[in-house]
């Protein structure tokens, strides 16, 4: 019975070290790192690196996230052609607003075009 309450009591001070863990700085990690077995080089390791040992060493396992974000997703991509019969509307947009006097819409087409024209450059890139 004892071993039971011990491992819990174990499980639960890992479960409070690890949420601790996170919060520690560089400093008081290295400390702790310190204090282990076979580990060297300390001081030159950073927060990261630090944390991947003590959780190794005291048993910690990280849990993945649920979701993990996709790198590089992409909106779909226009054709060259469209992108530049865009810019093209917009360009007229723009001068109506130019002569129309509202400044602030001019700024907003201005970044569009620029925006749209990049986006044809990287397509034509590949």
């Amino acid at each position: 019975m004892e071993e039971k309450i011990s491992n819990e009591e174990v499980k639960e001070e890992n479960e409070a070290l690890e949420k601790s863990l996170d919060k520690m700085t560089a400093p008081e990690l290295r400390e702790i790192a310190k204090q282990i077995p076979g580990i060297t080089g300390v001081h030159a390791m950073k927060k990261g690196e630090l944390l991947d040992i003590v959780k190794e060493y005291k048993g910690i396992k990280d849990e993945e996230p649920a979701r993990k974000k996709k790198a590089g997703a992409t909106k779909p991509e226009a054709s060259i052609s469209e992108i530049k019969e865009k810019i093209v509307r917009l360009r007229k947009e723009k001068q109506e607003a130019r002569e129309g006097g509202d400044r602030h819409r001019v700024d907003i087409l201005r970044r569009r075009i620029n925006r749209l024209k990049k986006q044809s450059r990287k397509i034509a890139r590949g």
